[in-house]
């Protein structure tokens, strides 16, 4: 099949430079994601106070519960369409567009339901303090109205990683942001809309980046064309999406939803904690999308080599993405730690909210790249087309890991820094369960293959 100027082949020659071109955009554009997101952080902190802030910051890891569901799905048309392409089944890659887009919008407008119905129930479950709650509610509930923009965005860019193409996303990405940004300081500081504001820029400019790749799949001459008029659930293309996607989307929730017990336990030591944690997590967002990219690039290498039926290239492909989460886990991680002062000031000048921050960073930073392999070995096998026993897995070592910690031992010695040394504890255990599985489930696939 010919590769367009914008594609990357997965399946022939060197890896290591196609990984780097395949995950720098990708890692980029999470990069420019989270500064864009960090600006209303900072806007809403900077003009509209410490309680602006850790409302925003409240919301989090509410949000990320309610929708990761959907997007570990969008996980499974990535999977399935990169398999589809190496592979030459046009048909088949058809159908798992236009299945995925129609999905994406489905799932989008339920999300939006939901987040108004339900956010100000689900943040009063968290203990969501009585002085943030109100802004908390009105944040979500507006956020979520872009809920349908940010699925077809997001299962879009899935497509689009399948055959190779990070870089568009990337352009997409940084018209919105900058739109996202101006918006920003224009509600908030010149019409003093708080942390409403902040949300209607959001919304605006996810339906931007909604647009553009819309319009990057409708303009497309590849098999992944988006033709409107042929939008339909495909239902073979339907259950092979669920059999990746589901298990990484529920995986997904469920840590989550362990960060959303994280949050509660922060939020039992107030507002300036709550901040401290807001502007800590963000940095945080900083080092996961980093080494996500990597576990995104290993997931479309291994799919596409999978369909092509080249297991060698596939272990080489794992191999080097290990060398990758690492040297880019510990530089940035380092540098995270060694600059936590000073990244923490970007976000607030109060010194109170700073040494929250500072604490949360200097247990969780220099072994970020725990966190890189942590999820790499799961991307492989759900290329390999294996997502079920990777779920549980996770869900056992990370989620019952920080369940423990914050039920039988943080209460016995309350401070942030035991409260997050649940992190590294919890990454280290996952690591060792998923080697072992897929271990296991490489053997399998190799002699299936051959």
């Amino acid at each position: 099949m010919k590769k367009r100027s914008y594609e990357i082949d997965m399946c022939n020659g060197s890896i290591m430079d196609k990984l780097i071109s395949f995950a720098l955009p990708l890692m980029l554009s999470g990069i420019l994601q989270l500064m864009f997101n960090a600006v209303d952080i900072i806007v809403v902190g900077r003009f509209s106070g410490s309680g602006a802030l850790a409302a925003v910051g409240s919301t989090t890891a509410l949000i990320n519960v309610f929708t990761n569901l959907f997007m570990g799905i969008s996980l499974g048309a990535n999977v399935l369409a990169a398999r589809c392409y190496a592979a030459g089944k046009k048909k088949e890659m058809s159908d798992t567009v236009h299945t995925s887009i129609l999905l994406a919008l489905i799932s989008g407008i339920g999300m939006a339901v939901i987040g108004l119905i339900f956010a100000k129930g689900a943040l009063e479950l968290m203990g969501t303090p009585d002085d943030v709650i109100g802004q908390s509610t009105l944040y979500m509930r507006i956020y979520f109205l872009g809920m349908p923009f940010f699925m077809l965005y997001n299962y879009g860019a899935a497509i689009l990683r399948a055959v190779g193409d990070t870089k568009r996303p990337l352009v997409f990405l940084i018209i919105s942001g900058v739109v996202n940004a101006l918006l920003n300081m224009a509600l908030v500081i010149f019409f003093h809309l708080g942390v409403a504001g902040v949300a209607i820029a959001t919304v605006i400019s996810q339906m931007i980046s909604c647009v553009l790749v819309l319009l990057c799949l409708i303009r497309s001459d590849g098999p992944y064309r988006l033709q409107i008029t042929k939008l339909k659930m495909n239902r073979y293309c339907l259950l092979q999406i669920f059999q990746v996607g589901i298990p990484a989307g529920i995986q997904s929730t469920v840590i989550n939803i362990s960060n959303a017990m994280l949050q509660s336990s922060v939020n039992s030591f107030g507002s300036i904690a709550m901040a401290g944690y807001t502007a800590a997590n963000n940095v945080l967002g900083f080092l996961y999308v980093s080494v996500n990219s990597v576990t995104q690039a290993c997931m479309s290498f291994t799919s596409q080599n999978y369909g092509a039926g080249k297991p060698k290239r596939m272990d080489r492909v794992l191999l080097d993405c290990m060398i990758l989460t690492v040297a880019v886990g510990v530089t940035l991680g380092g540098g995270a730690y060694l600059f936590g002062n000073e990244l923490l000031k970007i976000y607030t000048g109060e010194a109170d909210v700073i040494a929250c921050g500072l604490e949360i960073l200097s247990i969780t930073t220099v072994w970020y790249f725990l966190c890189g392999l942590m999820d790499l070995f799961p991307g492989a096998l759900r290329g390999m087309g294996h997502s079920g026993v990777p779920m549980i897995l996770s869900i056992i070592g990370t989620v019952g890991t920080r369940i423990v910690w914050i039920y039988w031992i943080f209460p016995y010695h309350r401070s942030l820094m035991v409260l997050f040394i649940s992190y590294p504890a919890s990454w280290i255990i996952t690591i060792i369960l998923q080697v072992i599985c897929y271990g296991s489930v490489r053997r399998k696939v190799h002699g299936s293959i051959a």
